[in-house]
């Protein structure tokens, strides 16, 4: 009997880590299109990092995010950036010459009603969701911090999501990570 119940306890733990990810679809601004969660049932995975324009955390994060799109685009993994901050500094407009300045060629989807930040219970920027793809269907693999530390990127000692991008590339179970640090999404 207790193994049963350790059993539905543990199926239960697993279930509710990888959850389901529902579709979603934001105005990209970076060409005004429209882009959805369903257009990357080809990728392995999909980085979700819900950022900003001006919080100090998501500027301290740009060289890396730089870096790990650089090196994980090229194996099949997709990145798209939301901004779900309300305020006039992250404005659709601000968005788009913000990540215009910055020089990425990925998404950066506006979340201005903040349905896609409540639907994965986002609260801070950057906060980091690695999605992994299961035909077509994504779940949450990874939730949490990019790595340990924020201000100082030659003294991170953890990187949490390059470790579990490599683990789902490598088909390993995914490791836990750090708490996000960084501003609070003010809710509209």
């Amino acid at each position: 009997m207790k193994k049963l119940i350790v059993l539905i306890l543990a199926l239960c733990s697993f279930q509710a880590f990888s959850q389901e990810v529902s579709n979603f679809t934001l105005k990209n601004v970076t060409d005004g299109s429209n882009t959805s969660l369903t257009d990357y049932k080809s990728s392995k995975g999909v980085v979700v990092i819900f950022t900003s324009n001006v919080c100090p955390y998501s500027v301290y994060y740009e060289g890396r995010i730089t870096q790990l799109i650089a090196e994980y685009e090229s194996k099949g993994l997709s990145f798209i950036l939301i901004n779900s901050h309300v305020e006039d500094k992250e404005s659709a407009t601000e968005m788009a010459n913000k990540i215009s300045t910055w020089g990425l060629k990925v998404p950066y989807l506006a979340d201005k009603d903040q349905s896609v930040m409540n639907a994965f219970h986002a609260s801070k920027s950057p906060e980091v969701f690695l999605l992994k793809n299961n035909g077509g269907y994504f779940s949450v693999f990874y939730q949490g911090a990019i790595d340990n530390n924020p201000q100082v990127a030659t003294d991170v000692k953890d990187q949490y999501l390059k470790a579990n991008i490599d683990n789902l590339l490598s088909g390993k179970a995914a490791t836990k990570g750090g708490r996000p640090i960084g501003c609070m999404v003010k809710r509209g």
